[in-house]
């Protein structure tokens, strides 16, 4: 594979811009935090259970969204560096179609199979 132009390099990083600012805004609304539930609240058993696994998927979602954004963050500082697009484990080329679609991504195809099957 070959290396990112300057203007793939731009067009990723005004992405990677956008998808921080969109992280932000959503870590900051109020919507986004996972409110504890209260257990002297007067709701039925099954009621409070669901309000448990509610909570647990707000708080698991926004946990998935700060690892997204640190990755975001991670990729720009890669840019300012000049070594954004390079797989950070085995330091092939990640490639610009992969990187359109995730331009946070720190690996290549491979290196993050690799990654997924080890979690």
């Amino acid at each position: 594979m070959q290396s990112l132009s300057a203007e793939q390099v731009e067009a990723l990083r005004r992405d990677l811009l956008a998808l921080a600012e969109r992280i932000e805004t959503l870590l900051a609304s109020p919507e986004a935090s996972a409110k504890p539930v209260s257990l002297d609240e007067p709701i039925g058993r099954i009621s409070r259970m669901d309000a448990i696994a509610q909570q647990n998927m707000r708080s698991a979602q926004r946990r998935a969204e700060q690892r997204k954004l640190a990755q975001a963050r991670s990729a720009l500082h890669r840019i300012a560096q000049g070594d954004y697009g390079e797989c950070m484990d085995c330091g092939e080329s990640v490639g610009f179609s992969r990187l359109e679609a995730r331009p946070e991504t720190p690996f290549c195809l491979g290196c993050q199979r690799l990654h997924e099957a080890r979690d």
